[in-house]
């Protein structure tokens, strides 16, 4: 079995991280298996206060609850500290060809940004990073925003494609 790829989508809060995240999901579905991570801000929804799921959660202190449902499947699981993209990966997402890991910008992976103007002055890219190296491609909105790697417009009717052509070329390999 090939090692899986990983490549992290970020951005500005409202930029479009998600949207993008749907759509190379999309698109590099077709030839291969996709999981995606998303790293959150606070705690989500479990389950109307009251109902069975929370219940299981909040009263019951469960270290986890797995949740089955027709068609899907959710495991919630108390941790004490946040883990890093690649350990997730690891430990959930196997058999994934690639990994789409929305968010993350502080872990050494593969990024492609999104940009738009509306949601800061600046894009987080900045060639003094030291972690400069790691942008792959950026989307935005700002037509004369040039850098070292490849820069999309929303504007641009054909980007798609090679952004997702980009992600898995560019994804970091995981080791096994």
């Amino acid at each position: 079995m090939a090692a899986a790829r990983m490549i992290s989508i970020i951005g500005k809060k409202d930029a479009g991280k998600t949207t993008l995240v749907v759509a190379l999901a999309n698109e590099l579905r077709r030839k291969r298996r996709v999981m995606t991570i998303k790293h959150g801000t606070h705690a989500p929804d479990l389950d109307p206060r009251g109902k069975d799921t929370w219940s299981h959660w909040n009263e019951g202190k469960a270290e986890r609850v797995l949740l089955e449902a027709p068609g899907a499947r959710v495991l919630f699981e108390r941790t004490e500290q946040e883990s890093d993209p690649i350990t997730l990966a690891r430990r959930y997402l196997d058999r994934a060809d690639i990994i789409l890991a929305e968010g993350f910008s502080a872990h050494p992976l593969p990024k492609i940004e999104v940009f738009r103007r509306a949601c800061g002055e600046q894009p987080m890219y900045d060639p003094a990073r030291a972690d400069a190296d790691q942008w792959v491609a950026m989307v935005t909105d700002h037509p004369a925003y040039r850098a070292p790697f490849p820069v999309f417009r929303f504007s641009d009717t054909s980007w798609l494609v090679a952004i997702a052509n980009l992600a898995w070329d560019r994804a970091l390999i995981l080791p096994p």
